[in-house]
């Protein structure tokens, strides 16, 4: 009998359901000031999900490394692949990165912008990105091809600009509020752009220069490489760009760098550099209402929540509205 490989749609479905769930996980547990509790409420739901989706799939990017994480940890095989492959059907094999809760701090403190995300493609799709800093420069669909990470910001504004047929002083930036930024924040205003500082989330707020309608033009700054990957998955899916560079601490993280394959540490990553993968699949489901997405909302009949579901194969960029019922009788939908 031949065996068939289950359609890429399965997926796309199941992995909405894994990103939901953790929100709601995580939702329940907004504004009581405990982000580790946070965090851990949405890693527990999103790998019991995982491990009932038709996969055979290994995290790339997740909790960190197996003696630092008890659960989604870099390697571990996640998947409900035991069973499936005794059939006639045959599981995708696929590289998972996973944020659990993107905006910990967000979620502890009932703050805006707080997501759960997940990216998968075919093995070799993502790249493992240590868990370091990294330099990162993000723009829409309209400004690729005229930004360059070694370019002055007052160069990499002013081709943004002209690119969106704007004067620079209409252009918002997004940059993470810490002191490492002082410099940068300094050189935006002197170029006469105009600044969104965020304190979490910019992972949140890369996806977010791809869609029209965010007031949002760009993202400059230094945050999480696993962050970047994951944003990069974003904008192959949305035909946004991203640059990036490692940052590297010290001698120890150059040393583990070179035994994770990392050659040249100052090396320029484009957009298919850190997510190469031809099957891309992506989603996200708010937790805290924000720009991009709306948060969990609880109510007497269930739950609703709101996602960003998106596949590349096929093109598809989806905003989804899920209303999860009680298990009542008397339960009724309301618009």
């Amino acid at each position: 009998m031949a065996r068939i490989r289950l359609p890429l749609q399965n997926l796309s479905r199941a992995f909405l359901e894994v990103v939901e769930q953790s929100a709601i996980a995580a939702a329940r547990t907004m504004g009581i000031g405990d982000r580790e509790f946070s965090d851990q409420a949405a890693v527990e739901v999103m790998r019991k999900i995982m491990d009932s989706v038709p996969m055979k799939g290994t995290i790339v990017i997740g909790e960190g490394e197996r003696d630092k994480a008890p659960m989604l940890y870099i390697g571990e095989k996640v998947g409900k692949h035991k069973d499936i492959t005794k059939g006639e059907q045959i599981a995708h094999e696929v590289d998972i990165a996973v944020d659990p809760l993107e905006g910990t701090n967000l979620c502890a403190t009932g703050a805006p912008g707080a997501i759960t995300v997940l990216a998968s493609s075919e093995k070799g799709g993502l790249l493992n990105a240590p868990d370091c800093y990294m330099e990162k420069i993000i723009v829409g669909p309209s400004s690729k091809g005229v930004i360059d990470i070694d370019a002055s910001v007052k160069d990499n504004l002013r081709a943004i600009a002209r690119r969106l047929d704007r004067d620079v002083e209409n252009l918002v930036v997004v940059v993470l509020d810490r002191p490492r930024h002082a410099q940068l924040i300094q050189d935006i205003r002197a170029a006469g752009a105009r600044i969104r500082l965020i304190s979490d989330g910019d992972l949140s707020a890369g996806i977010s220069v791809a869609l029209r309608g965010t007031g949002v033009h760009a993202v400059m700054g230094i945050g999480g490489a696993p962050e970047g990957v994951l944003t990069a998955a974003a904008l192959r899916c949305l035909n946004g760009e991203i640059l990036a560079r490692l940052v590297v601490k010290d001698e120890e993280q150059a040393e583990r760098m070179k035994n994770m394959g990392i050659r040249d540490p100052s090396k320029v990553y484009a957009t298919t550099e850190l997510a190469s993968g031809k099957n891309i699949i992506f989603a996200a489901t708010g937790v805290t209402d924000g720009t991009l997405l709306k948060g969990v909302r609880f109510f007497g009949d269930g739950t609703r929540t709101q996602s960003l579901l998106m596949n590349l194969a096929n093109r598809h960029v989806r905003f989804v509205d899920t209303v999860h019922l009680a298990q009542r009788p008397d339960i009724s939908v309301r618009l």
